[in-house]
């Protein structure tokens, strides 16, 4: 097992979450030049053979991820003038797309963590997915700014039962990448709350994630020699971790279905006064 000192972690995971975010702003700032380069990237496949050889299912997942992020691209650019574009992009299906883009990312980590028999982890990325806000009124893209980003209506409590679920989920899994993954599931949450737009999570989610896939994808495994962190796996706190999720999953739930509740009462007795 190898031994790396803290001081090698710190630092590492640091410079890493820097790039990361910096990447994240970059994206949202240059678009062209985003899907230019998104585009590019796909043609370097070759190399993800190279580094993952005949595991088809790790090659998916990256393609899974690159494809919809180069997808979302394209429509930022086609949504950012409204007079301008296909209009069938501009529909409410794009939207519906993503969410289900989004379910399913989730809900396929949910049932590896049930074939894991990380259970408790399971039902709260479940919770997760159900109570991810639906379009079309929760989802559009940015005008405010001009920079046509996907925005999402998420509570900043969602992005933290995301990433908590998120947490438990690699740790369980694949405990040698979780630095990484931290690295890449902390960003989202530094720029929700420096740039105090929760709205903005599931931009930085998309570009952070593709970014990661594509380094491991075309470098290899460049990341266990400087922050690989198996030596932190400890199998006795896996479930109590899971546990935590599921307890706030459920807590979160119960908050957000209530809340859904109160809004449409407000809802119906607004019309009625109206009336």
């Amino acid at each position: 097992m190898q031994s790396i000192p803290i001081w090698q972690y710190l630092l590492s995971m640091f410079i890493y979450t820097t790039f990361l975010y910096i990447m994240v702003e970059l994206a949202r700032k240059y678009l062209r030049i985003t899907t230019i380069v998104g585009i590019l990237i796909l043609f370097t496949f070759p190399l993800w053979l190279k580094t993952f050889g005949n595991d088809w299912f790790r090659l998916g997942k990256v393609l899974i991820v690159l494809i919809p992020t180069c997808f979302v691209n394209i429509l930022r650019i086609n949504n950012k003038y409204k007079n301008k574009g296909l209009k069938f992009l501009k529909q409410n299906w794009v939207l519906w797309f993503l969410y289900v883009v989004l379910f399913c990312n989730i809900l396929e980590a949910s049932i590896k963590d049930l074939t894991l028999g990380n259970y408790y982890n399971f039902i709260a990325g479940i919770l997760c997915c159900i109570t991810i806000p639906i379009p079309t009124k929760n989802w559009r893209f940015g005008a405010k700014e001009g920079f046509g980003e996907l925005i999402c209506d998420l509570p900043l409590m969602w992005c933290l039962l995301y990433t908590t679920w998120n947490m438990g989920f690699v740790y369980a899994e694949n405990t040698g990448f979780f630095a990484s993954s931290l690295c890449i599931l902390v960003v989202p949450e530094i720029y929700s709350i420096i740039r105090k737009r929760s709205d903005l999570w599931l931009h930085a989610r998309v570009y952070t994630l593709a970014i990661h896939m594509f380094i491991r994808a075309t470098f290899g495994d460049i990341f266990n020699p400087i922050m690989g962190s198996i030596s932190w796996r400890n199998e006795y706190i896996i479930p109590w971790i899971g546990i935590f999720n599921m307890i706030f999953a459920i807590l979160y739930t119960l908050w957000w279905f209530k809340k859904l509740s109160l809004d449409k009462k407000e809802k119906k007795s607004y019309f009625i006064t109206v009336k």
